[in-house]
């Protein structure tokens, strides 16, 4: 999984041509963080197409304000035209499939 700073992650979302992806922000010593990574990672193992960055939080000032993030971990999903989708809660890799999916399909 890629990792972005505040001024690529920027970039990307103002690039709406890329389409719908996901970004996992995160801190490193986080360990909720650490085990939503390894289920992303394993959704990755899946479905290697599926558009997800990650970015460390403490690197991300602007946006964490902009986008009023709460807490971490925290998936933030992008679409143009559309409001940002914050998903807080991972209960299981199944659950985060089903809710990342859409992004391969569109």
């Amino acid at each position: 999984m890629q990792e972005l700073t505040q001024q690529e992650l920027i970039d990307r979302v103002n690039h709406e041509e890329e389409g719908p992806f996901a970004v996992f922000l995160f801190t490193p010593f986080c360990g909720t963080c650490q085990i939503t990574e390894r289920m992303l990672e394993i959704i990755r193992t899946m479905q290697p197409d599926l558009p997800l960055v990650k970015s460390n939080i403490n690197f991300l000032p602007q946006l964490s304000r902009e986008w009023q993030i709460t807490s971490v971990p925290c998936i933030v999903m992008l679409e143009a035209g559309k409001e940002k989708t914050f998903m807080y809660r991972m209960q299981s890799v199944d659950e985060l499939y089903r809710r990342l999916l859409p992004l391969i399909n569109n």
